[in-house]
């Protein structure tokens, strides 16, 4: 499982520190796609086939599943990390992401989100917020 938050500059060739925390969990192969939010997803290979087998099943006839299968695909890559603990974020998902300087690196559940510094201060803060009213609406998940 992965939780924390980390602070981390990214390059300007694209690399960024993968916590020490999470390497272990993230192992020698995983996969980094766009994210919801604004951010980047980082998948275990182990989740990332979990996940890939449940959106193979989403019907092709539905507009909104081949969309976010598109969206989610195309911006699939496999990374490992280097002998430093970084990992190398091409172009299009930094300025997907825009990741630019001061990136943080959050820990959730089953995978790990990269954010740009500004975009997720300005998400915490919204969310901060409606926190209870976000609690009271999963309440019907049995959270």
């Amino acid at each position: 499982m992965f939780m924390g938050e980390f602070q981390h500059n990214i390059d300007t060739k694209g690399r960024i520190i993968v916590p020490a925390k999470f390497r272990e969990g993230l192992g020698d192969r995983f996969v980094v796609t766009r994210g919801l939010d604004k951010c980047l997803f980082a998948y275990p290979m182990d989740e990332w086939k979990v996940l890939e087998e449940k959106l193979k099943k989403l019907p092709l006839t539905k507009k909104d599943a081949r969309a976010f299968t598109r969206f989610f695909f195309s911006g699939a890559i496999e990374c490992e990390v280097d002998n430093q603990g970084r990992i190398n974020i091409p172009q299009p998902l930094r300025n997907y992401a825009v990741l630019s300087k001061e990136c943080v690196v959050i820990g959730v559940s089953n995978r790990i989100e990269f954010w740009a510094n500004e975009n997720w201060e300005e998400y915490f803060n919204d969310s901060e917020e409606s926190f209870a009213e976000i609690a009271e609406n999963l309440m019907d998940f049995d959270i």
